[in-house]
């Protein structure tokens, strides 16, 4: 109890120290840039125009909503990392509860057989909590999408609760969530199995110095893992505010998907299945109209 417990206040920490990078985040998702590019320099020294990174639109967020306004979307994204962590922190208790009552569940294990496993239960827990916590994302989004057309209607968690359900009903709760679900499965599976590979056939006859090294592979692999499944992250997080309502989940910046399938296809057309995944030296994309070019053009 006291494990879950420091476990939910660390989450908890870790959630308010990252909030103003995701919110800069799904917004750039979205596709909402208020600020015209800037004349820079990509990583080879060329001249570019890059759109403002992380920092430039913080500072833009800070000047039209103040500091606080950094925060919008906090407190749904906060119950959702504390019911996570308690749900995926018992999900995994059960299991460990289960093999000890088990009879007979001391047959030695190879190191493969005991990977797939570990990993399999840690999908269990994790698709459990995700199942349970996403209305809570759903609700996090869509009050920091509010942002672009300066919207109320999901002021309060409650009363954001009230109006989905009024809407749209059971499954509005889960819009976005299957792309959710399978890039978490993907990453899961791909940061763990990638990570055994490398601990068994690459570091396993080196020097003792490996040693070290095998406990920065899973990191690393699952830098990597991310990185692949990016795309179902930024799928799920369009279709959680696609056609809600607001602004932001309309025509000029998202048109209305019929499934995460059809988000996903128009989103490859269009080369951008990797938006908002890098918030730094960020090149304009060829062929879009932002909202700083439609207010000059006005």
């Amino acid at each position: 109890m006291e494990n879950a417990a420091s476990q939910v206040l660390l989450g908890s920490g870790l959630t308010v120290l990252s909030q103003p990078l995701m919110y800069v985040k799904v917004l750039v998702q979205v596709g909402y840039e208020p600020l015209p590019p800037t004349l820079g320099r990509n990583i080879f020294g060329r001249q570019v125009y890059q759109l403002p990174g992380l920092f430039s639109y913080a500072k833009h967020i800070i000047k039209v909503d103040g500091r606080a306004g950094l925060f919008k979307g906090l407190t749904p994204r906060l119950c959702s990392s504390a019911i996570g962590t308690v749900v995926h922190s018992k999900v995994l208790q059960r299991y460990q509860e289960a093999e000890k009552a088990e009879p007979g569940a001391r047959r030695k294990e190879s190191s493969l057989e005991q990977v797939l496993k570990e990993t399999s239960q840690e999908m269990v827990a994790r698709s459990a909590a995700t199942l349970i916590t996403h209305p809570f994302h759903v609700i996090t989004l869509r009050c920091m999408v509010q942002f672009i057309g300066r919207e109320t209607k999901y002021s309060g968690t409650l009363s954001a609760f009230a109006t989905i359900y009024r809407e749209e009903g059971i499954l509005g709760f889960f819009a976005g969530l299957i792309p959710r679900l399978l890039g978490d499965i993907l990453s899961l599976w791909l940061c763990n199995m990638l990570a055994y590979l490398i601990n068994t056939y690459a570091l396993e006859n080196g020097v003792s110095a490996m040693t070290e090294m095998k406990s920065y592979s899973q990191a690393v692999t699952g830098f990597f893992a991310s990185m692949l499944t990016y795309p179902f992250v930024l799928v799920s997080n369009l279709m959680a505010v696609n056609n809600c309502g607001l602004a932001g989940g309309l025509l000029p910046y998202a048109p209305t998907y019929s499934s995460w399938l059809d988000c996903w296809s128009q989103l490859q057309r269009e080369g951008n299945m990797s938006r908002g995944n890098s918030l730094f030296l960020r090149k304009v994309p060829a062929g879009k109209r932002y909202v700083w070019e439609e207010q000059r053009f006005r």
